[in-house]
C-alpha cells in the first residue's frame, strides 16, 4: 500500500517534470511570445526607414530635402553599426543566462526607441536636440535589435519538435515580414490620410507611438515564456555551463569558422532586404515621380506574399531538406530578378509597381524561410546565440543597415540602376557559399521539446517501476 501511495503520488509529476524544473512546457503561448516579441521589435525598426522621407525635414536641418533624408538615413544606419557590439557581447549571455531573459530585455529597450521619436519635438522648437535624440533612440534600438534575432531564432527553433524545426525557425521571419507589412501599412495609411500638413507636423509619429504600446505588451508575454527546452537540457548535460562571453567567443572562433562564414553567407541578402522593405518605395518616388502612398500600397501587396510563401517554405523544408531547394533557389532568382525589375519599374503605372515589388518579395521570401533554421543548426546550444549574433549582426551593420544609404547615393549621382548592380553582386556572392552548407533536414536529432518532455516521462516511469518493485 505504501509503494501504491507513492506511484499515486508521483504520477502528476510525470506529466509537469521539465529539464532544470518549473512549470509545464507550454509551446504554444511560447511560440506566441516568442513571435509577437519578434514582430513587435521589427515594426519599431522598419518603420523609421520608412517615413524618413515624411520627417526628414521636421528633424534634421538641410539646405535641401535630399540632404535632410540623407542626415535621416545616417541615423538610420547608425542603429545598425551598434548592432554588431550589441551581438558580441549580449549574444554570449543568452548562451550562459538563457534566451528568455535577453529576449524580455530587447523588447524593452525597442519600445523605449519608438516611444522617444514618437514623443521628440521637431527642430524649429528644440534645435539641435531633435537630432540628437533620435540618435540616441536609434542607438537603443541597435542595441536591442543586435540582441534580438539570434536569440529569437534560437528560442523558435529550440521550442520546435524534432521534425519541425524548419516551420518553427521560418516563424522569425514570418513575425519581421508581418511587422515590415504592418509598417508598411502604418506608413501608407497615414500618408494617404492624412494632409501634408498635419502629416508633416504630427500624424508620422502615430505609427511610432503604436510601436512603443505594442512593445509594452510583449513584454509582458515575454517575461511569462518558458526557457527553451533545448537550452535547459545544453545546460544540464555540461552540468551547468557559466563560462564567461570570452571563453565562449574564443571557442566559436576557434572551432566554428566555417559556421561563422556560412551564417554570414546566410544573412548577407539582406542588403536586398531593406532595400525591398524600406527603400523601394521611396526609390521609386524620386526616380519615376510616383506618389509615396501608392508605393507603399504596393509593398503591402507584395508583402502579403512573402508571409505565406515563408512558413509553407518552412514546413515544406520539414520534408524535402533545407539546403538546395531554398536558400539557393532563393538567391539564384534575386541574381536573375533584381536589375530587370528594376528596369522594369522605370514604366508607369501602379500595376507594374505592384508587379516589380511582389516579384522581388517572392524570390526574397524563399530565402527567408530557411535560413533561420540552418543558421541554428549550424552551432551546438551552448553557442548557437553566439554564432549567429556574431556573423548575422556584422553582416547586418555592414550591408543592411547602409543599404537605403548607398541607394539614395545612387540615385543622387544619377544612376539608380547602380542600386540593382550591387544587391546582385553581394547576393551572387552569397550563392557560391550556399553550396558548401550541409543539409540539416529532418536527419538531424536535437533535444527539442519532445525529447525531453519524452525523456522526463521515461525516466519518471522507470523510477516508479523501481519503487513498485
Amino acid at each position: 500500500m505504501a509503494n501504491a501511495r507513492r506511484m499515486t503520488s508521483q504520477q502528476p509529476q510525470s506529466t509537469t517534470s521539465q529539464p532544470g524544473g518549473g512549470t509545464p512546457r507550454r509551446r504554444p503561448f511560447n511560440v506566441l511570445a516568442g513571435t509577437i516579441g519578434h514582430f513587435v521589435e521589427w515594426y519599431d525598426w522598419y518603420i523609421y526607414g520608412l517615413l524618413a522621407a515624411v520627417f526628414a525635414d521636421q528633424i534634421f536641418p538641410g539646405g535641401s530635402a535630399l540632404t535632410s533624408l540623407v542626415a535621416a538615413l545616417i541615423t538610420y544606419a547608425v542603429g545598425f553599426v551598434v548592432r554588431p557590439m550589441s551581438g558580441i557581447i549580449i549574444s554570449p549571455l543568452a548562451d550562459r543566462f538563457g534566451r528568455r531573459v535577453v529576449l524580455a530585455v530587447t523588447i524593452g529597450g525597442m519600445a523605449a526607441g519608438s516611444l522617444i521619436i514618437a514623443l521628440t519635438p521637431p527642430f524649429a522648437a528644440i534645435g539641435y536636440a531633435a537630432p540628437l535624440l533620435f540618435l540616441f533612440a536609434r542607438v537603443l534600438q541597435g542595441i536591442s535589435a543586435g540582441s534580438e534575432i539570434q536569440s529569437a531564432i534560437a528560442y523558435m527553433v529550440e521550442n520546435g519538435s524534432t521534425n519541425r524545426r524548419g516551420l518553427f525557425g521560418s516563424l522569425s521571419n514570418v513575425a519581421s515580414g508581418m511587422a515590415t507589412l504592418a509598417a508598411t501599412g502604418a506608413a501608407a495609411v497615414v500618408t494617404s490620410t492624412l494632409d501634408s500638413d498635419d502629416l508633416a507636423t504630427w500624424g508620422w509619429r502615430i505609427p511610432f507611438a503604436i510601436g512603443g504600446v505594442l512593445g509594452l505588451v510583449g513584454l509582458l508575454l515575454r517575461s511569462r515564456a518558458d526557457e527553451s527546452p533545448e537550452f535547459e537540457a545544453a545546460v544540464e548535460g555540461s552540468g551547468g555551463d557559466r563560462r564567461p562571453a570570452r571563453s565562449r567567443l574564443r571557442e566559436l572562433f576557434r572551432d566554428h569558422r566555417k559556421a561563422l562564414l556560412q551564417t554570414a553567407a546566410l544573412s548577407a541578402p539582406a542588403v536586398a532586404y531593406y532595400t525591398w522593405a524600406t527603400f523601394l518605395p521611396t526609390y521609386a518616388q524620386l526616380t519615376t515621380g510616383r506618389d509615396l502612398d501608392s508605393t507603399l500600397t504596393g509593398n503591402v501587396i507584395g508583402l502579403c506574399l512573402l508571409v505565406i510563401i515563408v512558413p509553407t517554405c518552412g514546413a515544406l523544408s520539414d520534408r524535402l531538406g533545407r539546403r538546395k531547394p531554398f536558400p539557393i533557389i532563393g538567391a539564384a532568382g534575386m541574381v536573375m530578378l533584381f536589375y530587370p525589375l528594376l528596369l522594369l519599374l522605370q514604366q508607369p503605372g501602379f500595376g507594374v509597381y505592384v508587379i516589380v515589388t511582389a516579384s522581388g518579395w517572392v524570390v526574397l521570401a524563399i530565402w527567408q524561410a530557411i535560413y533561420p533554421t540552418i543558421q541554428a543548426d549550424l552551432f551546438p546550444a551552448a553557442l548557437r546565440v553566439s554564432g549567429i549574433g556574431v556573423a548575422h549582426q556584422v553582416v547586418i551593420a555592414a550591408l543592411g543597415g547602409t543599404a537605403p544609404l548607398i541607394a539614395s547615393a545612387f540615385v543622387e549621382a544619377g544612376r539608380p540602376m547602380g542600386v540593382a548592380v550591387y544587391m546582385t553582386v553581394v547576393v551572387l556572392l552569397c550563392l557560391i557559399v550556399y553550396v558548401t552548407l550541409p543539409e540539416t533536414g529532418t536527419s538531424a536529432k536535437h533535444p527539442t521539446a519532445d525529447s525531453t518532455e519524452a525523456s522526463d516521462a521515461s525516466d519518471t516511469t522507470k523510477s516508479t517501476e523501481e519503487e513498485t518493485r
